[in-house]
């Protein structure tokens, strides 16, 4: 299971952990597909303290990042970016798997 994580989402990254107090050299960044969204599937990122026996684990930039197996099947080879740019602000996952995605790109199918 890949993820590949942008220089521009692990600067946001570390900002939003130091925003919300949370030690981005110790927790985990935890990346999950869930139900949701017009197209079928969305993504969800979150802080979590916790390797669960499926998880895949790996470090970008300095960050752990913790994806469950449920979700690493839909997550590999995905790249998360970040953008402040007239074209939305935020995180954006390029998924190569995504069959189709929402007008607005937060969600995605197989």
């Amino acid at each position: 299971m890949e993820i590949r994580i942008t220089d521009r989402a692990i600067e946001r990254i570390r900002d939003i952990a130091r925003e919300e107090g949370v030690d981005a050299t110790t927790d985990l960044l935890r990346v999950t597909v869930v139900p949701g969204g017009c197209s079928g599937l969305t993504y969800d990122l979150g802080w979590d303290t916790t390797i669960r026996s499926d998880d895949h684990v790996s470090e970008a930039g300095g960050v752990r990042v913790v994806v469950d197996g449920r979700s690493g099947l839909y997550i590999d080879g995905v790249e998360l970016d970040y953008s402040d740019g007239l074209d939305g602000k935020g995180f954006h996952f390029l998924n190569p798997q995504a069959a189709r995605t929402c007008a607005c790109g937060e969600s995605f199918g197989l």
